[in-house]
C-alpha cells in the first residue's frame, strides 16, 4: 500500500508498510535521524523500525527530508474495543519546516489506515520531546490532552497511562505523564532549545513546563481522537480532498 502526495515545490509524501522499505529507504531515514538527534545508534534505530508497521516518507527533489513511523493496532480498554495510531519516530529537515506536506500526508495517512483498524474509537498516541511537533496538536485537532486550558479527564487520562505503560512500562511516570527512555534520542544544538519568542504561545509554555526535560529526550505522552469531528478549522482544510473524511 502507498500513497503519494505531490505540491508545486517537488515535495512528495509516501504512505508505505515497513516490509516496502529498502536498504537506500533505511540508509537514508537514519542518515536524517542522525544528521537531527543525539544519542542515536543504528541498532537502536533499527529495532525502533522493526517496531512498526507503516512509514511516511516525505521527498523533496527526490531526495527524503522527511519521515514518521507508525504503529497502527488494536487493542481494548475498560472492556471496549479501540484502535490507536502510535507514532515512532518523526523528522522535518528544517529546509521542509515550512511545507504541510508532512501533517497533510499524516493524516491522509492515518484515514486509510482506518480502514485497516476500524475497531472502536481511534486515537493518536503521541510522545514527544520537541515543542513543535506538540504545536501539531491545537493547529489541527479541537481536542486533545494533556493542554493548557483543560485538565484531562478522568476517562482520557486512564486510557493515556493504559497505553503508555502498555508500550513503555516503568519508563512511564505516571505521576507527570512523561516518558524517560533508558537510551533517549536528544535533538542536536539549537534544534532542541525553544525560541524565546515562542514562549509567548501558551501551548508551548505549557509543553515546556510539563516536560522540563525535553532537551535532555525525555517524552511528554499525549492522546486525542482522530475522527472528522474533532477536527479544527485548519484540519478541516487540510482534509478537505481526503475521500472518507
Amino acid at each position: 500500500m502507498s500513497h503519494a502526495t505531490e505540491t508545486a515545490t517537488a515535495t512528495n509524501a509516501r504512505l508505505i508498510s515497513r516490509s516496502e522499505l529498502t536498504s537506500d529507504d533505511l540508509a537514508e531515514m537514519y542518515r536524517l535521524l542522525s544528521q537531527h538527534f543525539e544519542g542515536v545508534t543504528s541498532e537502536q534505530f533499527h529495532h525502533d523500525i522493526a517496531e512498526k508497521n507503516w512509514v511516511v516518507l516525505i521527498d523533496r527533489f527526490e531526495r527524503l527530508v522527511g519521515f514518521s513511523t507508525i504503529l497502527a493496532y488494536e487493542t481494548s480498554f475498560e472492556g471496549a474495543p479501540l484502535s490507536v495510531i502510535y507514532s515512532g519516530d518523526t523528522i522535518v529537515a528544517p529546509e521542509a519546516w515550512n511545507s504541510s506536506t508532512l501533517p497533510r500526508a499524516w493524516i491522509e495517512s492515518v484515514v486509510k489506515l482506518h480502514q485497516r483498524y476500524p475497531r472502536g474509537p481511534y486515537v493518536w498516541l503521541l510522545i514527544t520531546s520537541g515543542f513543535r511537533t506538540y504545536r501539531f496538536l491545537p493547529v489541527f485537532w479541537r481536542e486533545f490532552y494533556p493542554r493548557y486550558d483543560s485538565l484531562t479527564p478522568s476517562y482520557d487520562q486512564r486510557l493515556i497511562d493504559q497505553l503508555a505503560a502498555e508500550r513503555f512500562g516503568r519508563q512511564y511516570d505516571a505521576a507527570t505523564g512523561v516518558i524517560r527512555l533508558a537510551h533517549p534520542q536528544r535533538l542536536r544544538g539549537t534544534l532542541a532549545e525553544i525560541p524565546t519568542g515562542r514562549m509567548a504561545d501558551p501551548h508551548v509554555a505549557f509543553f515546556a513546563s510539563r516536560n522540563p526535560g525535553y532537551a535532555q529526550g525525555d517524552e511528554l505522552v499525549c492522546l486525542t481522537e482522530l475522527a472528522p469531528s474533532n477536527l479544527t478549522a485548519a484540519g478541516r482544510r487540510m482534509t478537505a480532498a481526503i475521500h472518507g473524511w
